[in-house]
């Protein structure tokens, strides 16, 4: 039973699945699970947003031609600038994230994940592409200055197939990261010792990351133009 006083996180899961089913849309869809169970052992409830970037396809590609959000495309966008987090998963194409899960972070304002808590994975038909995380993912995510979580998730078909389990299987780095996550959310960053699949401890002594109130105070501030003769300075000594 969810008690009045329980504090409340919006969560926006983004899939650049291209598939029916999709293994990335698999793997979001655990993570965000994953996530929701343990912001609960923190007294936290998460709301999930799920966002397919194939249904909006045709969309995300007329508005980096015309620089215009249909409707459609307009309401997705307005649930990442309403999220507390963000969850991504991408399919892995030529050791890289998809064109269209690209297409999509380059049509956003960059100020809408300004230190927002990102948990990141990926999919990929080999092992061996589990390098795109860090080589490709993490620097996209850090240039869009998101609060990027230490650990991302890579799935490939061995993952699949062997259900996750061993020490390193795929349900520990679900847990591990959807930890992460947790404590970043929480609302006084809370501290706990996790028994569960994650292992060992998750903990934090910080708040969590109110991205959304520095945005504001940023957009808030007036911007004040030089004078033409300082500018006119700054020009000439370049």
């Amino acid at each position: 039973m969810q008690h009045g006083t329980q504090e409340q996180r919006r969560i926006v899961v983004v899939s650049g699945g291209l598939g029916v089913p999709s293994s990335s849309r698999m793997l979001a869809d655990q993570l965000a699970a994953a996530v929701t169970a343990q912001l609960a052992e923190l007294g936290t409830t998460a709301v999930v947003d799920v966002v397919e970037l194939r249904d909006y396809a045709g969309d995300i590609a007329n508005n980096l031609v015309t620089g215009y959000a249909g409707p459609a495309l307009a309401a997705v966008i307005a649930k990442v600038e309403d999220a507390d987090a963000m969850i991504a998963v991408t399919p892995v194409f030529s050791a890289s994230y998809s064109g269209l899960f690209k297409s999509f972070f380059d049509i956003l304002d960059p100020k809408l994940l300004d230190g927002m808590p990102v948990l990141f994975g990926a999919t990929g038909g080999s092992s061996r592409h589990s390098l795109v995380l860090d080589m490709a993912i993490r620097p996209l995510f850090s240039y869009l200055r998101a609060r990027t979580m230490p650990t991302a998730v890579y799935a490939s078909p061995e993952d699949w197939g062997q259900g996750g389990g061993g020490a390193d299987g795929l349900d520990r780095r679900i847990a591990q990261g959807a930890g992460e996550l947790a404590v970043a959310l929480a609302p006084t960053g809370g501290t706990r010792s996790q028994g569960n699949a994650a292992g060992g401890s998750i903990g934090s002594s910080q708040p969590a990351l109110d991205h959304k109130a520095k945005r504001a105070a940023r957009e808030a501030e007036k911007m004040e133009s030089l004078p033409f003769e300082q500018l006119l300075a700054q020009i000439t000594a370049r």
